[in-house]
Order: structure tokens, then sequence, then C-alpha cells
């Protein structure tokens, strides 16, 4: 390869301990430049302890060590050398056919932005997917990521794409572990690129598997929460909080089986507790996903990030607070009058403790999210 002349294709393998397949997958990839006719440069990403990196300059790759280690952190240093107009990744233990990268290259050709090797649509080799992953794992982790983002995707965990470098770039992709792959789909799908996906066959592993199932699948579902709290927490902390008012409301003016009412109040306080904290929680995800480059800085989320309305809600938090004090005070003082006597007070009791606790809940999340905001120089002062 002419390092002097900009490659059409760069193509970036990250590499974990994988001598056994790295010279066939770079071998592979340079078929795969030859047939086409192009320029080509082959990146390793590598954070092994073995003798990939070796084997790998040996083959004419390039070899990059990413300061941090994880799947994503490894494509991020990768991207940072690649200097061709169309950007391959792939893994670097022989599961994906490189000799398959003309079919995700003719897509581009075509106008696609971004191409994805869907494993599902084309060939799953006998044993190259465990029935977890290939039943249950990937199928669902799909199915969520669409549901949520409105997408139609069949494979959102193929590790084989390809895009465009001037796509890539309006990505601004930042996940160093496994939820990179989700981050890339979701970034590229709010951007308004051009995806396409194209047949590719999946390959069994020669080496044993590095993927954590449920770790991993939980890096991909947080990632999403992260991203779209609204309908896990903010939507059912609504209706939660609403219908434990409603609750409350009802059965603290209800005179009728007063045994029956002090049960479903105690209920009602519950679920409105609960649900604030739910609302909340999902609001403060909102928040750091906006202070992170994750989300746009608008709607409610930029008027949160307004100190000066913080403020509002730690003082409204505070008088929710002095508030409860003041009633379970009357509580204590109607005790005291009754010679420290048996008290039926219950409701008000309750009463008091949620006052008290959603002024804590509303005063921790302004707390919480100004301490986010601290030296964020986007933030109102």
């Amino acid at each position: 390869m002419d390092d002097t002349r900009q490659p059409d294709i760069s193509v970036i393998l990250p590499a974990l301990n994988e001598e056994a397949t790295i010279g066939i997958c770079i071998l592979k990839i340079r078929q795969a430049f030859e047939t086409m006719g192009v320029r080509g440069e082959i990146i390793v990403a590598d954070s092994s302890s073995d003798a990939t990196p070796e084997i790998a300059r040996a083959a004419g790759a390039v070899v990059v060590h990413p300061v941090h280690r994880g799947y994503g952190a490894a494509y991020l240093e990768g991207f940072a050398h690649a200097r061709g107009r169309y950007i391959v990744i792939g893994d670097a233990d022989n599961t994906y056919d490189f000799l398959e990268i003309p079919l995700l290259i003719r897509e581009l050709e075509e106008g696609a932005d971004f191409v994805i090797g869907s494993r599902f649509r084309g060939e799953i080799k006998p044993g190259a997917m465990i029935p977890l992953h290939r039943y249950i794992g990937n199928p669902s982790l799909t199915w969520v990521l669409n549901r949520v983002f409105s997408t139609r995707f069949s494979d959102t965990h193929s590790g084989f794409r390809a895009i465009r470098a001037d796509a890539l770039r309006r990505l601004n992709l930042q996940s160093w572990g496994m939820e990179f792959a989700s981050e890339m789909l979701v970034r590229a799908s709010r951007e308004g690129l051009k995806i396409t996906e194209v047949p590719i066959t999946y390959s069994h592993r020669e080496t044993p598997s590095k993927l954590s199932s449920f770790t991993d699948g939980w890096r991909h579902l947080r990632f999403i929460l992260l991203l779209k709290p609204m309908p896990f927490l903010t939507l059912p902390g609504i209706l939660c909080s609403i219908f434990g008012l409603f609750m409350m409301a009802a059965f603290y003016a209800s005179t009728d089986a007063p045994a029956g009412r002090t049960h479903s109040f105690i209920l009602g306080a519950l679920l409105a507790t609960g649900g604030l904290q739910l609302l909340l929680f999902g609001v403060m995800i909102k928040v750091y996903s906006a202070v992170h480059g994750f989300e746009k800085r608008e709607g409610f989320v930029e008027t949160l990030l307004n100190y000066q309305n913080l403020e509002k809600f730690l003082a409204a938090g505070a008088v929710l607070v002095l508030i409860g004090l003041g009633v379970g005070g009357l509580i204590f003082l109607d005790w005291v009058r009754s010679g420290f006597g048996p008290l039926s007070q219950i409701t008000n009791a309750v009463l008091s403790l949620s006052l008290i606790i959603i002024g804590l809940q509303i005063a921790f999340m302004a707390v919480f999210i100004s301490m986010m905001c601290l030296n964020d120089e986007n933030a109102s002062s």
C-alpha cells in the first residue's frame, strides 16, 4: 500500500488476543481490495497481550493502541487514524467474511451513507451463534431499539458495517463499551443518514468468545435508557404519581369505612412517592444525557439547566418538607394534649411523611442536577 496516497477504504479491526485469526482476516481484506481494484488500509486497534500486533504488522496492517479498554474505545482510536473515503468495521475473530466487503461498498457507491451486514437476513452457520443470542438476546435487543427509536433494523448488533467518512464525522460517537454498536445506529438514525442492510455470512468463532451475555446486554439496554428514559421511567412515574395522588385525595376526604380508607390512603402514598421518584430519575437521566452530549439541550432540559430554575425547585422542595414537618408537629401537639395516650392520626402521619419525602426528592434532584452543571459553560448562572 502506498502511504503517500489517500486510500479509498479504511478497514478497522478491534483486537484482543486474536493471534489465531488476525492473519486470515487481513489476508481476506487484501483479497477484497484486489477484487474491487481499490487502494485500502487496514488498521488494527489492539489491546492484546499475545502476538496479535506482531502478526498484524507483519501482514502490513497499521497497529494502534487505544488508551482505554473496550469495544467502542478501540473503534474510536481506529477512526482517529482512518484516512479512507469509506470506513469498514468488523471483528478480528474471522466470524465475518471480509471477502464480502464489496457487498457493503456497493451500497455506499449507490448512495447509502451507512450499511449494516445483517446476519439474520443472511446465513448464520451452525454453531456460529449460541441459541441464547440467536433466539432471545439479539432479537430482543433489536426489537427494543426498533420500538423505542422507530427504526426497522433486522440485526442491531452486527459488527460488520461500512459508512462514509463524512457521515461518520457527523455522528460524534462517544461510547467505550459494547453499547457502541447501539449508539452508532441510534445516532445515524437521528442524523437522517440513508441506512441499508445487506445479507452476510456469519461463521463459527475459532477461539472462546469474549462476550458476556448478560453484562453486555445490560450495557445496550442502559444506553437505550440513557437516550430514552421517557417510556421506561418518566411516563410510568407520571401515571403512578397521578393515580396515587388521586387515591390520597379521595380517601383522605372519605368518612366511610375508616379502616379500608387508611390502607387505601397508604397505598396511594406509596404510588405517589414511588411514581415521583421514577419521574425524577427519568428527568435526571435526561439531563445527564444532554450534559454529556448524547442529547440536544432543548425543551424542559434547557429549562432545568438554568441555575435559577434549579433554585426554584430547591425552594419548592424545602417548602414541602416544612409543610410535612408542620403536619407532623400538629400530630405531636395533639398527642401531648391527650396526655401521651393513644392516637388515631395514621392518615395525617402518612400525609406528613409523604410531604417530607416528596420535598426531599425534589430538593435532591435540584442539587444533583446543579452538580452536573458545574463548570458547564452552557448552563446559565
